[in-house]
């Protein structure tokens, strides 16, 4: 009882700040397309019998989007009309590169490389055709007709200084995870500031010197990838030093996703809060963007996922808010568990069959016409 009481009086909390409209605008935030961690259902049999943990879902289930997965995806997203009588869109948050792991083996294990994610693509098509021949295509399509508008989240999930460091230490996981093709089932408990999958993080602030590069060869290859500027960015794991907001603001960036309650790492373990709202700006002009919304059907809580989400959007509605949906790729992919991915895309169908019917005016956009919306204002 204590316990939802609490959580009414969080999702009231976090929708009573920032910008406000009467449009009911529905955005669905997913992270992580693009990116590489598991390889296949061999390659999560060779990490097992290796000894390396499944630490979460990710490490069990989430792989590059096939193209059934994507081709399924559409089908769910085509299945209801706004308003406007547009389609349900997905503002996919994605990596651009992934790791080179042939070149990282030819080099015997001793420093980091990357491809970019069509040359990805490519190889997967020839190695797994079943799953990737055509996956590319299906991704371009995808963004042509409308279910799709990627935008930037760095430009690999990896964070290269524990990368480096355990290749430089030969150690035993991450080169068994690499001779998989895979980068999962990492452990980083020798980093206390730091995963090993968020791109940004770092021990000593002088460390986002060298990350100022990767930010601005990320956003080109982005570019080069997608076909257009990304304007929209949202960190791995959310975190980032405020010392690359000018770097994102200079290469183009106009939106971050960032937490609402953020506690941002100064170095050395110290660590500065914050409170956000949709909205809000950064010193540097950047317009900050908070979710407020979760909808994570594959994630075991012992909750009804549609019911849930659907109160968490009535609440935004009511303070007039937008309604930003967080998710992952990881719902919707069905490479090692077809099951996986049925389930997660049958509750997004529920879902949106749901929203519609309960707001009939409701509009469905990507994430950076939202905040096209609010700056315009």
């Amino acid at each position: 009882m204590i316990k939802r009481i609490l959580h009414t009086v969080f999702a009231n909390l976090k929708n009573s700040f920032g910008w406000k409209t009467n449009r009911k605008i529905i955005v669905f935030s997913v992270d992580d397309y693009g990116n590489v961690r598991l390889n296949s259902k061999a390659a999560r049999a060779n990490l097992d019998k290796a000894g390396m943990k499944i630490y979460s879902r990710f490490d069990a289930l989430d792989t590059l989007e096939t193209k059934q997965d994507l081709e399924q995806l559409f089908e769910v997203l085509n299945s209801v009309k706004d308003k406007n009588g547009r389609n349900a869109v997905f503002t996919p948050f994605a990596l651009p590169c992934n790791i080179n792991f042939e070149k990282v083996e030819e080099n015997n294990f001793q420093k980091f490389e990357y491809e970019t994610l069509p040359e990805t693509y490519s190889k997967l098509a020839i190695e797994q055709p079943e799953a990737y021949f055509g996956a590319w295509e299906k991704w371009q399509e995808g963004i042509q007709k409308g279910f799709l508008k990627p935008q930037f989240h760095g430009r690999e999930h990896v964070n290269l200084s524990i990368f480096n460091d355990k290749l430089k230490n030969k150690d035993e996981q991450i080169i068994t995870a690499l001779k998989n093709k895979s980068y999962t089932s990492i452990s980083d408990d020798d980093y206390p500031t730091k995963s090993s999958f968020a791109a940004f993080d770092f021990w000593d602030v002088s460390e986002n010197q060298n990350l100022k590069s990767i930010v601005i060869d990320g956003l080109q290859k982005f570019e080069e990838v997608f076909g257009y500027k990304s304007n929209y960015f949202t960190p791995p794991v959310f975190n980032i030093h405020h010392s690359l907001f000018p770097t994102l603001k200079q290469n183009g960036v106009n939106f971050i996703d960032l937490a609402l309650y953020r506690k941002e790492h100064q170095g050395f373990g110290k660590y500065k809060n914050s409170l956000n709202y949709t909205g809000k700006k950064t010193n540097e002009g950047l317009t900050i963007m908070v979710r407020n919304v979760v909808f994570e059907p594959t994630e075991d809580r012992g909750i009804d996922w549609i019911d849930f989400t659907l109160k968490q959007i009535e609440t935004a509605f009511r303070w007039n808010k937008p309604a930003i949906i967080s998710s992952h790729r990881v719902n919707f992919c069905g490479h090692i568990d077809e099951k996986n991915r049925e389930k997660g895309l049958k509750s997004l169908e529920s879902l949106l069959q749901e929203i519609v019917k309960k707001w009939p005016d409701v509009e469905f956009m990507s994430a950076d016409e939202l905040g096209n919306c609010i700056v315009k204002k």
